[in-house]
């Protein structure tokens, strides 16, 4: 995940949980609930979530509709995923490209009802010895292979007017990057912060590229099982109350503003600059209205094309023959792929309720 403070590598979550829908058991979803799980994990604009439970406007919105939610950490991003597609959660903090390739392509029908940020130059590309993309050509890129890292690589080539042929990607973890692009036989990597930073102070690296020349591509979403939120719309609604009201608190300047930032950074293990350096390069949508309004606009259907293309090209559609088979769908029932089989769905109307002060 971009720009967080811990991402772990797509590999084993690529490898494995798109098979995990497939036999996961069948989730009695369908039925009113009161009590709900929401998984999470370490990145600059996912704290306001554990924030908001220690701080009571998770229980104050539970209260509000008269259920339950249950905000629980998971140490490993990939694995907080693996236990949504199994039904253990009933939504969780995830991208956009993994929300496709991981859940949706697995065949589990997932909405994402908060848009809440993207990286804003949370990720890039750095190079030894130029300070220009196009002398990435015919180097070794060192990146987490399948990640949103390869991804940005690739537009990154696009828009160079490069090939992806041009590159030949060496597969390193996050652990790792920033080690192996010490080596002084590695002079090209992809990274995500806070290692992005660390490796741009190594002797030589300049950064020639940033997800800030992308915005709005690499988004950062809570998505919910799509039945369990047909069955429960107040989870969705509590969500929604509990995301604004947070966001809201953390984006104020004055002490309480403050207060909230630095128990954001304490929760997530980092120092109250540090974590203000993070948001600094994460684009947050605090305004209801704009992440509606980003939502519903085509840019995010030509993104989520992009992102797809990219996602089938690298036989993350297992089993698939073509890009169309993983529907989704999209505000104004605008559909992509086959609307036949549609497993991700971008829902703006718990969003559209608190744009409207109707939550």
């Amino acid at each position: 995940m971009i720009g967080s403070f811990v991402k772990l590598s797509r590999i084993a979550l690529m490898a494995g949980a798109l098979s995990l829908v497939s036999c996961s058991p069948a989730k009695e979803a369908s039925a009113p609930r009161t009590e709900f799980s929401i998984g999470w994990s370490i990145y600059a604009g996912w704290m306001p979530w554990p924030y908001a439970q220690q701080a009571g406007i998770v229980k104050k919105w539970a209260d509000k509709y008269g259920i339950k939610i249950n905000v629980v950490q998971v140490n490993d991003y990939v694995e907080s995923i693996n236990q949504y597609t199994a039904g253990k959660f009933d939504g969780v903090a995830v991208t956009n490209m993994d929300a496709l390739t991981i859940p949706a392509a697995g065949g589990k029908d997932t909405s994402a009802i908060i848009v809440g940020d993207y990286s804003n130059g949370n990720d890039g590309i750095l190079l030894k010895g130029a300070d220009n993309l196009a002398a990435i050509k015919g180097r070794q890129a060192y990146l987490v292979e399948l990640s949103v890292s390869h991804y940005l690589l690739a537009r990154a080539l696009e828009k160079a007017g490069l090939k992806p042929t041009d590159v030949r990607t060496v597969n390193t973890s996050d652990a790792d990057i920033v080690g192996a692009f010490g080596s002084p036989d590695a002079t090209a990597a992809v990274a995500w912060n806070p290692q992005l930073s660390v490796m741009r102070g190594q002797p030589g690296a300049k950064q020639v590229f940033s997800s800030a020349e992308i915005p709005g591509e690499i988004l950062d979403l809570m998505v919910v099982d799509t039945a369990t939120l047909k069955a429960n719309p107040n989870l969705g609604k509590a969500l929604a109350g509990i995301w604004y009201e947070t966001v809201a608190l953390m984006q104020r300047q004055d002490a309480e503003g403050k207060a909230a930032r630095a128990a954001m950074a304490k929760l997530a293990g980092s120092t109250p600059e540090n974590f203000d350096s993070q948001l600094s390069t994460t684009f947050l949508y605090a305004d209801p209205k704009a992440a509606v309004a980003a939502t519903s606009a085509p840019a995010l259907v030509t993104t989520m094309t992009q992102v797809r293309d990219f996602s089938f090209s690298k036989g993350l559609f297992k089993g698939a023959t073509s890009a169309d088979a993983v529907g989704m769908a999209f505000p104004g029932g605008k559909t992509l792929g086959d609307a036949q089989h549609v497993t991700l769905r971008f829902d703006e109307s718990f969003m559209k309720l608190a744009a409207d002060g109707k939550l």
